[in-house]
């Protein structure tokens, strides 16, 4: 057996030394997975946290839910704004059509996608419930974690408190959140309501103060159970269920547990217990009033109601005439005094605010075909 030289052992390392260089240079550039993502500095972390959908599928219990949506970057880095559309039902969505068109709309019988990046959809669906027709188009694949709603109990509450959590986590872009229910119905077009929503930078959610019936809702749960925390006069709030919110407030509702716990109470009054319509108006008004226009942009019909119901319109009288009426309303707002100009040399009324209606209710099923026939011209048509 030869033994070898050293001059033997260098020829055979200049011979390996090409294919050193070789594998070198045609070796893959290895890409940091997920797992070893907690290499990176902290600030890394937050920013990845924050810019990006989540992969993994969101807790379905409420607790974990909400603390993760609270700690979202309330001002992402976004060059375009999004809204989420937020509904919530125990039924199937009977003027999907018209919702397809307006997120969708036809021009020369062709679909005008240019709205797919301005927007979000997410359904809270009972579950207890059927769905049929099932969701499609738009609404297909949209439907969060749901649990079962009634009225009378905090559970519709919860549930958009739940749509606000999902809408948070899953695209930082959502900059707009609207609360809709299954009996809405847009009434102008998409780049209208776009605009409306964005541009505002506040809130619409309207809040009353010194409202009828407003001590019972206050004692539903119990004669001073709401003590110390929420004060009948001072600090509790009447308003639509139905509101706009912005990213910021809509963190600021997911965040809260102190007066949530206050409303996640069993009431001992069923008749005057509303806490969908208490909580949200009384949480704003609370932590930041000022940022927010006490207003709903949702139309509705108090004249008539019944059971605790608003006013429901029937088939027969959707037309051009009612549209108009509708979008030609103005809004209650909560501060009258506060939202009107005045003359500083004689104090006269220069103006008063008026912010468009943007959604209405409510609409029987069978009213989708009348508001079709007129949706291209009358509805969706600014």
């Amino acid at each position: 057996m030869l033994t070898p030289t050293p001059f033997s052992l260098f020829c055979a390392l200049l011979l390996c030394l090409p294919l050193a260089v070789v594998f070198t240079i045609t070796t893959p550039t290895t890409t940091v997975s997920p797992a070893a993502a907690d290499d990176k500095p902290p600030s890394t972390l937050r920013t990845k946290l924050h810019s990006s959908t989540p992969r993994n599928p969101l807790p379905k219990d409420d607790h974990t839910l909400l603390r993760l949506a609270a700690r979202v970057n309330p001002n992402p880095a976004h060059p375009h704004q999004k809204i989420a559309f937020l509904f919530l039902t125990t039924t199937p969505l009977p003027f999907a059509p018209l919702w397809e068109l307006f997120f969708n709309p036809i021009d020369g019988g062709r679909k005008i996608r240019g709205n797919k990046n301005r927007f979000n959809i997410y359904i809270h669906a009972d579950p207890t419930r059927a769905y049929d027709p099932p969701f499609t188009g738009v609404f297909a694949g949209r439907v969060i974690h749901s649990k079962p709603t009634n009225r009378h109990t905090p559970t519709l509450a919860s549930a958009a408190r739940r749509l606000l959590a999902h809408a948070l986590l899953h695209d930082p872009a959502n900059a707009v959140f609207a609360l809709l229910s299954p009996s809405c119905i847009p009434l102008h077009s998409f780049d209208f309501t776009y605009q409306t929503l964005t541009r505002s930078g506040e809130s619409f959610i309207e809040i009353l103060a010194n409202e009828t019936g407003a001590r019972d809702r206050w004692a539903a749960r119990g004669e001073d159970a709401m003590l110390p925390e929420v004060r009948l006069e001072e600090d509790f709030r009447i308003g639509s269920q139905f509101w706009s919110l912005t990213r910021s407030h809509a963190r600021m509702v997911v965040a809260d547990r102190t007066i949530w716990r206050k409303f996640n109470r069993t009431c001992v009054r069923e008749d005057t217990c509303y806490p969908e319509e208490n909580y949200f108006p009384t949480l704003i008004h609370m932590l930041d009033p000022r940022g927010a226009t006490s207003a709903t942009l949702t139309h509705v019909d108090w004249r008539g109601s019944h059971g605790g119901h608003p006013r429901m319109y029937g088939a027969d009288e959707v037309g051009p005439e009612l549209i108009n009426e509708l979008r030609n309303g103005r809004p209650r707002y909560g501060d009258e005094e506060g939202l009107m100009k005045t003359n500083g040399s004689d104090g006269s009324v220069l103006s008063v605010r008026r912010d468009p209606f943007l959604f209405a209710r409510k609409f029987p099923p069978e009213a989708v075909g009348p508001l079709m026939d007129i949706a291209a011209e009358a509805i969706l048509k600014d």
